[in-house]
């Protein structure tokens, strides 16, 4: 490193974060592992956001059981009425759903029905695209929590990212959030360290690209020391699930390792108000019945788990989980036994400060729009809640002027 000067390395440092810019492959993903410098402060909302990626099947998740054109459309991946959890008489959740059906008898699931966005595009890049940038009509480079933080003092701790890529929801104009690999960062030692902390130094004179490379390498170092007593430290105990050979029910799984590190995370206070995590497989153009029924019982019973193990810190309160996936699937089965991209779907929300129950209309099979399901809610309604009433943020801020909310949250 004594090889090369300071403003040669950063020059050569902002390439990359300008292509990472151009692409959403941000080198500020790598600000990485996040530690606890700071708590957060007692009764801090906090909002977890998990994103199945592929465009998970609505219809099969959230289940018209008593309507016969659901069975007569996918007579091979329908579900038999008796295996199904039924939530009132016209919905039912998937079979494999069975800790979420127990938050749904709780209270603390609030369903929003046939959620989406105007002109669906049966893309899954733009529109997840649309989804985590929350423009709809027009293509902006940041995403709608980017925006967020943009709003918000810089803090490389505010919202983090699970894995070695940061999504584009979390990139705004400004700032970006950052990402915390599952397997950790290997940190410089020695002398190395010492030659690349120098380097990370502010100077006067470094234009904007060379001072956030010098601001990551930074970051990368203070939050990297104090988090690995965090991440061997053991997850938090799920006070009121049965264990199964010494563990909790439901096994393990990516998405519940993601949730494990937030759970730990979280309950050492960390100063992080965003947290993301995903789960993919969801584009289930064949074999849907079994495929889906397993993605969805991994994250049914990772999400139950993860909400249990809260309970034994003091931030179970504080915490509100949103599930969305980029579109839902086409009503009608192929003639693989699985289904094509669709539209709408259901999103769920998940906490104690959730008013259970449903929210939005649920699409009709009987009126459909070129075979697919109508969207009945606007996503960035869900979205504008969030901001007002989980990051207490002016969702002008981030949405502009959009008016629509969905009251799915308890009164303060």
């Amino acid at each position: 490193m004594d090889t090369i000067s300071r403003r040669k390395f950063l020059s050569l440092t902002t390439g990359a974060i300008a292509v990472g810019v151009a692409s959403n492959f941000l080198t500020l993903d790598q600000i990485a592992e996040a530690a606890i410098s700071r708590p957060l402060p007692s009764d801090t909302p906090i909002l977890v956001v998990v994103t199945l990626y592929g465009g998970n099947d609505g219809l099969n998740t959230l289940i018209p059981y008593t309507d016969s054109i659901y069975f007569s459309s996918r007579p091979d991946i329908s579900y038999k009425p008796e295996t199904m959890l039924p939530l009132d008489a016209e919905l039912a959740l998937n079979p494999s759903m069975t800790g979420i059906k127990s938050l749904w008898d709780q209270k603390k699931v609030a369903i929003i029905r046939g959620v989406g966005y105007p002109k669906p595009d049966h893309s899954h890049f733009s529109s997840m695209a649309k989804w985590q940038s929350a423009s709809p009509e027009k293509h902006v480079s940041s995403g709608w929590l980017g925006r967020w933080l943009d709003s918000q003092p810089e803090d490389p701790m505010l919202a983090i990212s699970l894995g070695s890529v940061l999504p584009p929801m979390l990139a705004g104009n400004k700032i970006s959030g950052s990402a915390l690999p599952l397997g950790g960062l290997v940190i410089p030692k020695g002398s190395l360290a010492n030659q690349c902390i120098k380097l990370s130094t502010p100077a006067p004179t470094d234009s904007n690209l060379m001072a956030a490379a010098a601001t990551s390498m930074r970051n990368l170092f203070s939050v990297s020391t104090s988090i690995q007593p965090v991440l061997k430290a053991p997850a938090p105990i799920a006070v009121d699930l049965p264990t199964v050979n010494g563990g909790n029910a439901g096994g393990d799984s990516n998405l519940s390792q993601q949730l494990d590190v937030v759970a730990k995370l979280i309950a050492a206070g960390s100063p992080t108000k965003v947290w993301s995590v995903s789960l993919g497989g969801f584009d289930t153009h064949a074999n849907e019945a079994n495929a889906q029924a397993e993605l969805l019982g991994v994250v049914s019973t990772s999400l139950s788990r993860f909400l249990s193990q809260l309970k034994s810190t003091t931030r179970s309160k504080d915490v509100t989980v949103m599930v969305y996936s980029e579109f839902g699937r086409r009503v009608k089965g192929n003639a693989s036994q699985g289904t094509d991209h669709g539209t709408s779907g259901p999103m769920f929300l998940l906490g104690e400060k959730v008013k259970g129950g449903f929210y939005g209309d649920q699409p009709s099979l009987s009126k459909l729009i070129d075979g697919d399901l109508a969207v009945t809610t606007d996503f960035r309604d869900v979205y504008a809640t969030v901001l007002d009433s989980i990051l207490k943020s002016p969702a002008e801020q981030t949405l502009g002027k959009w008016s629509g909310r969905a009251n799915f949250l308890r009164p303060d």
